[in-house]
């Protein structure tokens, strides 16, 4: 994967529309999000070293407002390097001009009335020089400093892609990318929506898919798979009918309630063909917020074994849990059945789990 090795070493901006960006990364993702940027933008995008796992630095010379369309990073920033010894410095009026143009270029992306308050992430962010940028933005800007969940989002920190002096970083949405606009109802323990899309980007979606989602809970795996590609036939099933309800809800409000099939059905006892699904997906009970220990060890053997039955041969499937243990010893007990393809360890909720690509075996 192409990147560029050399740190930044200019102290504006690059010149022209070449904007300096960062994604923010779900730990364990970073490639994925990488290839992502490169599929979508192309020579638009140069991407930068960086050994941090959840963090993702580039050059963009295309439109900011692209950016925000990305499904496999958490959040985009648009990055601003200033040569200041200390963050007081950004009261200068060159710097604090600059700072504010920065504030109106993400501003501008939305419309008017989007962001109405602000935040500032940084150490020692309640320090008397931070209160009096805090007071000092809120003047020029007219947004009101809110410390919790302020719309505007600003990083400061020492510079960590440039070679010296400070950055800040501003988020190009409101919320995190993550949170998507489909999601009109949510659920306990709903599985993150970029944590879903990677999942469906490691089975290699194709149109003519046969997919079927167990456990579908809130509907987080089915949208996230259509909005990567159409499929032929796909549907999902919970045995909740409260769970359903909001998958339906997600599902209409992302705009593909005639596309997908729901039904209450019992994971263990699918009422479906054999070999009928190229490929299967679910975010399995944690034994957590969703499930118990004690029941996992008698359902995880049941799912496995009824998911590789629906299965052609060489279909792909794609599981989420934390419980890692139970899992793979599961999986060495089908392996008759599954051969495990690829394992990606993700951060959510405060947790590692891990996401489990397999392939039907038979092909």
């Amino acid at each position: 994967m192409p990147r560029s090795k050399s740190r930044p070493q200019s102290k504006t901006e690059p010149a022209g529309l070449r904007f300096l960006c960062e994604a923010e990364i779900v730990s364990g993702l970073k490639d994925i999000a990488a290839a992502e940027l490169l599929a979508r933008f192309g020579r638009s995008v140069s991407l930068l070293d960086k050994a941090r796992p959840e963090e993702l630095p580039f050059y963009f010379d295309g439109s900011l407002p692209d950016l925000t369309a990305l499904t496999k990073a958490a959040s985009v920033y648009l990055v601003q390097h200033y040569p200041i010894p200390r963050p007081q410095a950004l009261l200068g009026h060159q710097h604090f001009t600059r700072l504010t143009r920065l504030i109106s270029t993400v501003r501008s992306m939305h419309p008017a009335g989007t962001f109405r308050t602000f935040r500032i992430a940084a150490a020692g962010s309640d320090s008397s020089v931070f209160r009096r940028i805090k007071d000092e933005i809120a003047t020029a800007t007219g947004l009101i400093p809110q410390d919790d969940e302020g719309d505007l989002l600003l990083r400061v920190r020492k510079a960590d892609i440039h070679r010296d002096g400070w950055e800040v970083l501003a988020r190009l949405t409101p919320r995190p990318l993550a949170a998507r606009a489909w999601r009109v109802c949510n659920m306990e323990g709903a599985l993150n929506a970029t944590i879903a899309s990677a999942m469906i980007e490691l089975t290699a979606p194709r149109p003519d898919d046969r997919v079927f989602n167990l456990m579908c809970g809130s509907g987080t795996l089915l949208i996230e798979r259509l909005l990567r590609a159409p499929a032929a036939v796909i549907g999902g099933c919970d045995s909740d009918p409260i769970a359903l309800r909001c998958a339906a809800d997600n599902i209409a409000a992302a705009g593909f309630a005639k596309e997908v099939d729901l039904f209450e059905m019992d994971v263990a006892d699918l009422p479906l063909p054999d070999a009928c699904i190229d490929m299967v997906c679910a975010d399995l009970p944690w034994g957590q917020l969703v499930g118990s220990h004690e029941a996992n060890a008698t359902l995880y053997p049941l799912v496995l074994r009824e998911a590789a039955r629906i299965a052609a041969p060489g279909a792909s499937a794609a599981f989420i849990t934390h419980e890692i243990r139970l899992m793979e010893r599961v999986l060495r007990d089908c392996a008759d059945v599954w051969t495990a393809r690829q394992e990606v360890r993700v951060f959510q909720g405060g947790l590692h789990p891990r996401i489990y690509v397999l392939e039907r075996c038979g092909a």
